[in-house]
């Protein structure tokens, strides 16, 4: 089965209210539907976006007043993938469950469905600036075209996190990412390949880019791709689609899955079915070396 998928670099500029994040999001989540994709992907925190209209200067209270826009955001993206018949994963969106505050990507399926994954491992911004709460749960989506998961950013640095949901089935990983500067990007462009390497998955990431101006938030770097396994039957380079650095713009690809049985189980390399699980209890020996 091949799955398309559409992965938005979304552009965050001034909007004066909130008809205008409206009108953006509808022009790129329409623009991606001309693309018949079965899976489109908008970034980490784009949402911060509605924080330019806001009057609030202080960064830990104006990020709890975004909370307040949730039922707005669900109703707008929802309504795309019903209309649209995609599964849209929709970006993360700082969220108040349960008096938490979580970095949470929002799942919206083509039958009215929404899901949630919250962000796990927070950034020392979100822990020193924004006091957030970390998410507790690791969840695989079954969909009819694949079995797929969703790592908010910095959650991609993890390795054990994408082997625990490979060994659940999962088949694409999707990264909504945010980051400010060149070398932020890349820890997540790199840990993405990483990723995508060690468990013989495709990696969908998207970034926000642009500027906003708005306290902590003001400057963006980014890049979409979507990214394979390197082996043979895949993109030369391990990169099925990029898009071009700091520009408003759809990355578009296909993926085909029966590709990742056939490359478990006859690649070049097999990671995934040669991990020795027995050994990584054990604790390394200590040898002084002088």
């Amino acid at each position: 089965m091949r799955a398309r998928i559409a992965a938005v670099q979304y552009k965050l500029r001034h909007i004066d209210d909130w008809q205008g994040f409206e009108d953006q999001v509808n022009f790129v989540l329409n623009a991606a539907a001309d693309y018949k994709p079965h899976y489109v992907l908008l970034p980490e925190i784009f949402t911060t976006q509605i924080m330019s209209f806001m009057d609030n200067d202080d960064v830990p209270s104006a990020v709890r007043e975004l909370s307040g826009y949730t039922d707005r955001y669900t109703e707008l993206l929802r309504g795309h993938a019903m209309r649209h018949g995609y599964f849209l994963i929709g970006g993360s969106h700082p969220n108040i469950r349960d008096g938490k505050l979580l970095n949470t990507a929002f799942l919206f399926t083509p039958s009215g469905e929404i899901h949630t994954q919250d962000k796990i491992h927070r950034t020392r911004w979100e822990k020193e600036t924004w006091n957030t709460d970390h998410g507790d749960v690791l969840k695989v989506f079954q969909t009819p075209h694949a079995k797929i998961a969703i790592l908010i950013c910095y959650d991609i640095e993890f390795p054990e996190l994408a082997r625990r949901v490979a060994e659940e089935g999962a088949e694409i990983v999707f990264v909504p990412s945010c980051t400010d500067d060149r070398q932020g990007f890349l820890r997540v462009r790199y840990c993405c390949h990483a990723r995508a390497i060690e468990n013989q998955i495709y990696v969908a990431m998207t970034s926000t880019v642009g500027n906003l101006p708005v306290a902590g938030l003001r400057l963006h770097y980014g890049q979409a791709s979507i990214i394979t396994p390197s082996d043979f039957p895949f993109a030369r380079d391990g990169i099925a689609a990029e898009g071009v650095i700091n520009e408003e713009q759809i990355v578009v690809a296909d993926v085909d899955l029966a590709l990742l049985d056939e490359n478990r189980l006859k690649g070049t390399t097999i990671p995934l079915l040669d991990k020795r699980s027995d050994f990584y209890g054990l604790s390394p020996e200590i040898v002084v070396a002088d």
